[in-house]
């Protein structure tokens, strides 16, 4: 379940919040941009599920009180990935992930892959808020449930 955005900061209450798709949907597709960008994140979690992945984390402006999201980041579970059968350009982090935001309109990353110099893996950065520090909320949906 998604809780409310905490209403001094428009980010999630710290913590994994578990979604399906459909919730997800329902919960932050409620522009046109932000619908667009959903239907990137949908092949690209398609792309990640056809490849064996069974979790993401949704990140970034797009899981916020923010009108018009950049993109949307995350991150997914390595865990029963068959690394041939993933589309290459969720493997390509070249040019600041390029192909990944023309290809999906976002950016997601290997959970357990560095973020941070101290090592930091993404799953933990991603809860993180950059500007402050302070711990906020993603979203967590589960790929096997996607229609």
């Amino acid at each position: 379940m998604i809780l409310p955005f905490e209403p001094s900061t428009g980010l999630l209450p710290s913590g994994i919040h578990e979604a399906t798709w459909e919730e997800f949907v329902a919960r932050f597709g409620w522009t046109p941009h932000r619908l667009a960008l959903l239907a990137g994140l949908k092949a690209a979690l398609d792309a990640l599920r056809s490849a064996g992945c069974r979790r993401a984390y949704i990140d970034g402006s797009f899981v916020t009180a923010r009108e018009v999201p950049g993109d949307f980041d995350g991150c997914w579970e390595v865990e029963y990935v068959n690394l041939a059968r993933l589309d290459s350009v969720l493997k390509t982090f070249a040019n600041l992930r390029e192909a990944q935001k023309r290809a999906y309109g976002g950016e997601l990353f290997p959970a357990d892959a560095p973020a941070a110099p101290d090592g930091t893996n993404f799953l933990h950065f991603f809860q993180r808020d950059r500007t402050t520090g302070a711990a906020k909320g993603i979203v967590a949906i589960d790929l096997g449930g996607l229609a």
